[in-house]
């Protein structure tokens, strides 16, 4: 059976904890959890991720500077990442799409938001 690692990047651990919930509930997933940008960078430098989901308002390095930094790693090229926010303003969303997210999630979230997005970008069966 295929196992797919993927990395939360949030700063609030409800959040996290949500998402992470979620995840849980589709099978094969190891998830690995990152409290900041900084955290998460650190984490994908040592582990290959099929998967990002990250938050875009966090201490030390914001979602975005973590997406245009992946998006340059020439291994990371590829990954695809979910931005999970509050911010919900049209120009956010470009901006985090244009740096090179594949899916923008505004909060709050909905369970099947991140199921939907998890099994569209890991090309899952259901």
């Amino acid at each position: 059976m295929a196992s797919y690692k993927v990395l939360i990047v949030e700063d609030s651990p409800t959040m996290r904890q949500l998402i992470v919930f979620a995840l849980k509930r589709l099978r094969g997933m190891q998830i690995f959890e990152a409290n900041d940008g900084v955290d998460g960078l650190k984490k994908i430098s040592g582990e290959s991720f099929d998967l990002i989901f990250t938050d875009i308002n966090m201490p030390i390095m914001d979602g975005l500077k973590l997406v245009s930094l992946v998006r340059n790693d020439p291994n990371y090229k590829e990954v695809p990442i979910v931005i999970i926010t509050t911010e919900g303003a049209n120009e956010d969303r470009e901006r985090a799409l244009a740096l090179g997210a594949n899916e923008y999630i505004t909060k709050p979230i909905q369970t099947t938001k991140i199921l939907d997005a998890a099994k569209r970008l890991l090309k899952l069966e259901g």
